[in-house]
């Protein structure tokens, strides 16, 4: 008689999945506001933008108080701020020392990026509809008190107004991912293209690059009338300096990051 060894029987495992990124992107979005400074710099974007068309209001002249002079000149100092916005989501993680749960929920640095960077992007979008929002408040109140209150509007003013946004917030978020450190990173996001457009100024050799360098200039005729194929050129030139060599050299160093 012959004794037969069964196999034994293997277990198979399903495979493990993370979250998804719309969760890890819900999960970002919700950060932005969970923090003091966050929440606080979200509140003052829409204080911020209120104040700039209240003041309009009161010193534009009557037959200038259209939906699109409101809307504009709101979307200036947002874009100053939302950077700032941008560095918080990402070096919070470092200075909160939270790196290292979130690294171990979910391994994969890049998607943990993504979702990062994803929130961002809508909280920039969410920033010119409240530009919108303020700016039709804004027109009411003209109105109201006997200005011109006229809903004109260049309807293509709004793709460039959300890419003029979306581009502020992703440098912003490029520097926090180059340096991992709120209070450097914002200062070297401010002052670096500052020092740039200063010297630019003083010095005669550097005001063609500057042309092609400084996005104060290469973005400024996205808020403009119409927007040549050369100045569509600069802006990218300029982009690919400031937000495009960060972006790639800050996904390098924090996925090559040890966290301690």
């Amino acid at each position: 008689m012959t004794a037969v060894t069964a196999p034994a029987p293997t277990l198979s495992r399903p495979a493990a999945t993370g979250p998804s990124l719309a969760r890890l992107t819900g999960v970002e979005l919700r950060k932005l506001a969970d923090t003091r400074a966050g929440r606080w710099l979200l509140i003052t974007i829409g204080l911020v933008a209120a104040v700039i068309v209240t003041v309009q209001v009161f010193v534009l002249q009557d037959a200038a108080q259209t939906f699109t002079a409101f809307f504009t000149p709101s979307l200036f100092p947002v874009g100053l701020l939302l950077p700032v916005l941008g560095i918080l989501s990402i070096t919070g993680e470092w200075s909160q020392r939270t790196a290292l749960t979130t690294f171990a929920l979910v391994p994969r640095r890049e998607r943990v990026v993504t979702a990062k960077l994803a929130a961002v992007v809508l909280a920039a979008l969410a920033s010119v509809l409240v530009s919108l929002a303020v700016a039709a408040a804004g027109t009411l109140a003209a109105g109201a008190t006997g200005g011109a209150g006229t809903w004109t509007f260049d309807w293509h003013l709004l793709p460039y107004a959300a890419v003029f946004q979306v581009v502020n917030v992703l440098m912003g978020a490029g520097f926090g991912l180059l340096l991992l450190n709120t209070p450097l990173a914002i200062v070297t996001y401010l002052l670096l293209p500052t020092v740039w457009s200063v010297l630019a100024a003083m010095i005669r050799a550097l005001r063609e690059p500057a042309r092609w360098l400084d996005t104060s200039v290469t973005m400024e005729p996205l808020l403009g009338p119409d927007m040549t194929a050369g100045q569509w050129g600069r802006l990218g030139v300029s982009l690919a300096v400031w937000l495009l060599v960060p972006l790639v050299a800050g996904l390098v160093r924090t996925l090559r990051r040890e966290v301690s």
